[in-house]
């Protein structure tokens, strides 16, 4: 098949859950023998031509907090219209607006929802409701849906009376990797809890500074992630921060930066308020690490049994839950046991591309609406 996927930031992926599902996929289906091409936006990606056989059709758009995703989605999907692909995969729910388009020229169109966007703090009136009129389109447009979570998958079915296809995100195996480059931080001395993400309001980051602050013993919270339209928020946890030097917000990092920084964490806390399904949450399973994680669906269908929780907002119940995680190491090395075992059980990407593979077959072997 000849593929295209429209709606990410691009690849090779560096900050961004929806650009990791994307390359995994992507390069996956290219060693299943397809023909893929994923469209990047020039300030976010600088990888022209093939990359790990996928072609990476680098595009620009107005880099700006509201325009960004649409101006892009829509010279992409014209885009698609000349080169004539058999099927068209986008992602996320804004993007879906497009996603009738490529079906005038008898191109199959699948959508993927991510999460219920205008859920997220970071937007607007007018840009939530935006995202919240691009529900029915997202079931509507394409040939077929796809969700990450049976959470999202009960979300469409009451409220459009949709049924859609639910295939998660996934992880690779984590490759332990002993703690060089993180000694710049001092991460080699002491035991650190790990949050890895975007700072934006919907992840919580303000209840857990609130909470750490609160936590007793010799251990680091680190906060590895950055702005995404979101700077006010960012001096806010800044401002919340105040002096505690336990505390260190060390921006974005990737590749082997973080793959130490995950293999050599005490535990991982996950205190979000809203998710699609977070692929942190499924990474830190894979590579061991105990989970401390908000009780939202989203995050029970990732853990099942195999973590601590606590109930969400609640930052005396997460200070709670974290003491006693600093205080119970062996429990702690219990929990970290259970959760990789789900994670190579359940979200292996091999098994999820396959998945992907037979969605858009079906789209292609279904007669045309």
């Amino acid at each position: 098949m000849k593929i295209a996927m429209i709606g990410q930031k691009g690849i090779p992926a560096t900050y961004g859950g929806i650009e990791r599902h994307v390359e995994e996929i992507a390069t996956r289906l290219v060693d299943r023998g397809h023909d893929v091409s994923v469209f990047s936006r020039l300030y976010y990606s600088h990888h022209p031509g093939l990359y790990r056989g996928v072609r990476n059709v680098r595009l620009p758009s107005l880099h700006t907090k509201h325009l960004d995703a649409i101006s892009h989605t829509a010279l992409t999907t014209l885009y698609t219209l000349l080169k004539r692909f058999d099927v068209v995969h986008f992602h996320a729910l804004g993007p879906s607006l497009f996603s009738g388009i490529p079906r005038w020229v008898g191109t199959r169109t699948v959508v993927t929802v991510h999460g219920l966007d205008w859920q997220r703090g970071k937007w607007g009136k007018f840009a939530t409701r935006f995202l919240k009129f691009c529900e029915r389109p997202a079931i509507t447009f394409p040939d077929r849906t796809i969700v990450v979570s049976k959470t999202l998958a009960d979300y469409f079915r009451t409220e459009y009376g949709a049924e859609t296809v639910v295939i998660p995100n996934g992880t690779n195996p984590g490759t332990i990797r002993p703690p060089n480059r993180i000694k710049r931080w001092g991460l080699d001395r002491h035991p650190y809890m790990l949050w890895v993400g975007r700072l934006v309001p919907e992840k919580g980051c303000h209840y857990l500074i609130e909470a750490f602050r609160r936590v007793q013993g010799d251990v680091r919270l680190v906060m590895a992630g950055g702005s995404s339209f979101s700077d006010a928020y960012v001096q806010s946890l800044e401002r919340l921060r105040g002096d505690d030097e336990r505390i260190k917000m060390i921006g974005y990092v990737y590749g082997d930066v973080l793959d130490e920084l995950w293999s050599n964490a005490y535990l991982v806390v996950q205190p979000s308020v809203l998710e699609g399904l977070s692929i942190a949450l499924i990474e830190a399973l894979s590579f061991g690490r105990c989970v401390v994680a908000s009780e939202i669906p989203e995050n029970l269908e990732v853990v099942e049994d195999c973590a601590v929780t606590f109930r969400s907002r609640d930052v005396e119940d997460l200070r709670t839950k974290l003491q006693m995680c600093v205080d119970d190491p062996e429990m702690v090395a219990r929990t970290a046991e259970r959760g990789k075992s789900l994670a190579e059980e359940r979200f292996s990407w091999p098994r999820l591309v396959e998945l992907t593979e037979k969605v858009y077959e079906d789209a292609l072997r279904a007669p045309r609406k």
